[in-house]
């Protein structure tokens, strides 16, 4: 069988997939969304280097074109098509340690966030900066409201960032500073 039989009975299982719901698409964007195998992107990149158009070899194997260009210019200054490693350290304060800043988080819900940083490096002799903790505070779903610290309010639904936000009144076309003034008769 050849690569370009292979590639195409690949190609049609990956839109199989798509059809019944599983797998991945470039439009989505799924939580369960993985790097894309080292075979595929060689195979991305060998079709490219036989000749054929970038945007054919992403539509041949159910791709972004842009996943094909990355693909290739890693292949080209790296010589290597492996994942690289994400950036970035593991969280200062982990999911085991969460539960320790929550309990101080209602003990002393009057205290300001660098008083949180200095009890934190008291108790557990890791010093952290204010964006640290304030990421933290947040992930617990607590929020700084009229100088104390407190859970968000549960029943106030939160938009994505960078959401619009839905109208809260109906407003009318124009309003009274943009209207014409009454003449009188």
């Amino acid at each position: 069988m050849s690569d370009c039989s292979r590639a195409n009975i690949a190609s049609r299982a990956a839109l199989q997939q798509l059809a019944r719901g599983e797998g991945r698409h470039r439009c989505c964007s799924t939580p369960d969304m993985r790097a894309y195998s080292t075979d595929l992107k060689e195979r991305l990149v060998r079709a490219v280097a036989a000749g054929q158009p970038m945007r054919e070899a992403a539509r041949r194997f159910g791709v972004a074109v842009t996943t094909v260009k990355r693909a290739v210019v890693q292949q080209r200054e790296t010589g290597s098509l492996e994942r690289r490693p994400i950036p970035g350290g593991p969280r200062r304060i982990g999911k085991d340690q969460e539960a320790i800043l929550l309990a101080r988080l209602q003990a002393a819900p009057d205290a300001t966030v660098l008083e949180h940083c200095a009890w934190w490096a008291e108790q557990s002799g890791q010093e952290l900066s204010e964006a640290t903790m304030w990421r933290a505070i947040r992930r617990l779903g607590w929020t700084h409201k009229k100088k104390h610290w407190q859970p968000v309010n549960a029943t106030r639904k939160r938009a994505q960032p960078g959401a619009r936000r839905s109208p809260t009144s109906t407003h009318s076309s124009s309003s009274s500073s943009t209207r014409a003034a009454r003449t009188s008769p």
